[in-house]
């Protein structure tokens, strides 16, 4: 497995990395949690050329570039970023597959929590979902049907709004939920405050995140930059070591107590708090949900984990962020401890943390399945269908083993929230 290419300056003391000893741990090599093993690997395709002169024009006229500037470009570049590409995203035939594009069971399960949150809350007329990263409506679509099967009351009063960075995604989510019958629970994003939920499914994975790395000099950053002798004409850049471009980087590491030891590298995501802030602040009442990859500050810096940065295409993952760029998804294991931190900081109310495999027992993912076998309209193929796909979000060595935070606001932390409550 390869690295980032990168060059070396003559100040460069201790930078060297051994990515051997970090693949070598179990869980972080390949983050085997959002591949589908039967499918065959495609091979990388080429760099979007009109992406990679953009970002070889702007280091020309402004130096390197950070990590996190690079990434936010290669993702969310309007009309040549990988998500405003239609083609790109979850999917057994797209680059990775998620929990709620598996199956739709995914959906029906957090539709319980979601009716949890609602009673909580005195059952409001109007009850406001707003999903982030919402992508192509799967998650959507599965709660709105899990509503609808179980003849919830919740359903009349939810409406759903898509919060998505891409245009072309948002475009596939409402077409979704119209075809499957719920355009009239689609609402625009209007900011306003309103009772309800802020929901994330792997999306904080995918916010831009810095490289640092430790060395006897104390922390530095490595940022993006031209290659004096690109191995391929396509895939132009490397990366240097330099001073970090923010005293944040430092910051976030000290706030956890976290000290990298020389030759370690690391990534931080500095938006974290931004984005929490924004997420909680058309939360009037309500539940924050956000379900990722990551680990707390202590296990995610600890000095044998190495780097957690990675690209997806066509369910074959790698380390090398510089090739296939705007054609592959880049994405870094989440420091949960800064999550809580951020959620506390907009004023949420931590409210559990457990695994997305806990959640899901918890809420009664396998009452669903039984109740699924049992219905008259249900073939053997569906069944087994729906089987799987719950067996895999339940594995640990899959999505079983992502990180489940909830948040809130207004609401009551006793009881616990129904997915959170011990099982007895």
């Amino acid at each position: 497995m390869t690295g980032p290419r990168e060059a070396r300056l003559p100040d460069e003391a201790g930078a060297e990395s051994d990515h051997e000893k970090a693949d070598a741990i179990a869980g972080w090599v390949e983050v085997g949690v959002r591949r589908v093993t039967e499918l065959a690997p495609e091979p990388l395709p080429p760099s979007n050329p009109v992406l990679v002169e953009r970002i070889a024009d702007e280091i020309r006229r402004s130096g390197p570039m950070s990590f996190a500037r690079f990434m936010h470009r290669a993702l969310y570049e309007l009309e040549h970023g990988y998500y405003e590409s239609a083609a790109a995203g979850p999917g057994r035939t797209g680059d990775f597959l998620t929990a709620p594009e598996s199956h739709p069971i995914f959906g029906w399960t957090i539709a319980r929590q979601l009716e949890d949150v609602w009673e909580r809350l005195g059952r409001p007329e109007r009850f406001v979902v707003r999903e982030h990263g919402a992508g192509t409506g799967a998650l959507a679509v599965g709660i709105l049907d899990g509503l609808r099967r179980s003849g919830s009351e919740l359903l009349p009063a939810m409406r759903y709004q898509a919060i998505d960075i891409a245009r072309q995604r948002l475009e596939g989510f409402a077409a979704r939920l119209q075809e499957a019958g719920f355009a009239s629970h689609l609402e625009p994003p209007d900011g306003r405050a309103a009772p309800g939920a802020v929901l994330a499914n792997e999306l904080l994975d995918a916010l831009p995140v810095h490289l640092v790395e430790g060395t006897t000099e104390g922390l530095l950053e490595r940022f993006v930059t031209l290659d004096p002798a690109p191995a391929a004409p396509e895939n132009p850049f490397t990366t240097v070591l330099g001073r970090p471009s923010t005293p944040a980087l430092g910051a976030r590491l000290a706030a956890g107590g976290i000290a990298l030891q020389p030759a370690q590298r690391a990534e931080i995501c500095l938006e974290l708090d931004a984005w929490l802030d924004r997420a909680a602040d058309a939360l009037e009442r309500g539940l924050v949900l956000l379900i990722d990859y990551g680990a707390s500050a202590a296990e995610l810096y600890a000095p044998d984990r190495g780097s957690t940065l990675r690209a997806y295409h066509r369910h074959r993952v790698h380390a090398d962020p510089l090739v296939a760029i705007g054609r592959q998804d880049l994405t870094a294991h989440v420091d949960l401890t800064a999550v809580e931190r951020a959620a506390t900081a907009a004023g949420l109310t931590p409210l559990g943390r457990t695994r997305q495999a806990e959640l899901l027992a918890a809420l009664g993912v396998g009452d669903l399945l039984v109740g699924l076998q049992s219905h008259l309209g249900t073939t053997l193929e569906a069944y087994l269908e729906a089987k799987s796909a719950v067996v895999r979000m339940l594995d640990p060595r899959a999505t079983g083993a992502f990180a489940v935070l909830a948040f809130g606001r207004g609401l009551p932390a006793a009881p616990p929230l129904r997915g959170f409550a011990p099982r007895a």
